[in-house]
This record gives structure tokens, C-alpha cells and sequence, in this order.
């Protein structure tokens, strides 16, 4: 089995080349990085292959098995094409969206990144510290906006535009309302539907 020496070495390139480009900060050269990465796999791919041979269904199964090609390395490339072209839409559509939202394709760091990255050892374990200490852990909370307010359940009775069609295992008790204000339960109604 001859290898190619060009194909080794242009693999080489792409492979470098492509992990160069996917280290920058724009989503473009991250893209064009994936692609050149895609490539150098898929010609690597080619290169584990060796040399070519005849298919395995040519001469109606009378040729030797050292004379055919192998099919592994061929349906390996078939899938990192398939990959490389799925990752690369969705880059793409990062890249549109990112444009435009903010005119520009490069990623910043976050406040809280960088302040995370600048904090010294002690202020890590004092941040630890406070994030485990917590004075109502069993309270269930319903995150709106930056205040945390109590879960309220809702019934169908405290609304009127609330309609409770969920399926249930047991048999459903209406809650009507009369109108001295007291809340009347029958348990006979069945079914709300």
C-alpha cells in the first residue's frame, strides 16, 4: 500500500489551518475552521482507505477479498460529510442571527465572565460560601423579573379565562361558586367535558 505523500501533507495543512481559524472570535472564521476541519477528516478518511480496489459486488462475487476496497472507511466520509454540512447550517444561522441582532459576528466577553476569570482565590471560596447559604431553601419560587415571588396554583374558579382541559385519572370535581361567596363541591357532576 502506497500512501500519498501530498495527500498527508495537505491533510496536515488543513487539519492546522482549520484549528487556527476555529480559535478566532468571529463565527465566519469559526465556520470556515469547521469546513477546513470537515475536509482534513474527510481526506484522512482517504488516506486510511489505501489503495482503491474493485467494488465487493463487481464480478458477481468471484473476486478475491484482498482486491476489493474497503467500505468502512467510504461510509465514514458519507457520515462526516453529512455532519460537517448539518454543523455548518447551524453556524450559519448563528452567524445571520448574530448579525442581525448586533451588526457584527464577534464574540465579547460577558461582564460576568471576565469578572469571574479576575476573581482571586479567596474571593472564590467566599462566593462559594454564600451561594450554599441559604435561609429558604423550601420555599418554591416563581422567577419574574429579578424579584422571586411564592408559586400561586391557579383553579378554573379563579379565573374565568382559565381553562383547565388536562387530562386527569380520576374523576373531576367542578368548583362553582354561588352567591353567598362559599364555594359548593358535588362530587356526582363527572366529567367537565
Amino acid at each position: 500500500m502506497s500512501i500519498s505523500l501530498v495527500l498527508v501533507i495537505v491533510m496536515a495543512v488543513l487539519f492546522a489551518c482549520g484549528v487556527y481559524a476555529m480559535l478566532e472570535r468571529s463565527l465566519t472564521r469559526v465556520l470556515i475552521g469547521f469546513l477546513l476541519l470537515g475536509n482534513a477528516a474527510n481526506l484522512l478518511l482517504l488516506v486510511v482507505m489505501g489503495a482503491p480496489g474493485r467494488a465487493p459486488f463487481y464480478d458477481g462475487g468471484e473476486t478475491d477479498a484482498a482486491d476489493m476496497s474497503d467500505a468502512l472507511p467510504q461510509a465514514l466520509t458519507l457520515t462526516a460529510i453529512v455532519i460537517t454540512f448539518s454543523i455548518s447550517a447551524f453556524l450559519l444561522a448563528l452567524i445571520y442571527r448574530s448579525w442581525q441582532l448586533g451588526q457584527a459576528d464577534t464574540v465579547i466577553d460577558d461582564a460576568d465572565d471576565v469578572a469571574l476569570r479576575t476573581r482571586t482565590a479567596e474571593e472564590v471560596e467566599d462566593a462559594m460560601d454564600e451561594e450554599s447559604r441559604s435561609d429558604d431553601e423550601d420555599v418554591t419560587t416563581d422567577f419574574v423579573g429579578d424579584v422571586a415571588n411564592p408559586i400561586r396554583v391557579l383553579h378554573q374558579g379563579d379565573l374565568s379565562q382559565l381553562v383547565d382541559d388536562a387530562p386527569v385519572d380520576r374523576v373531576a370535581v367542578r368548583r362553582e361558586t354561588d352567591d353567598a361567596g362559599a364555594d359548593s363541591r358535588d362530587p356526582q357532576d363527572g366529567d367537565r367535558s
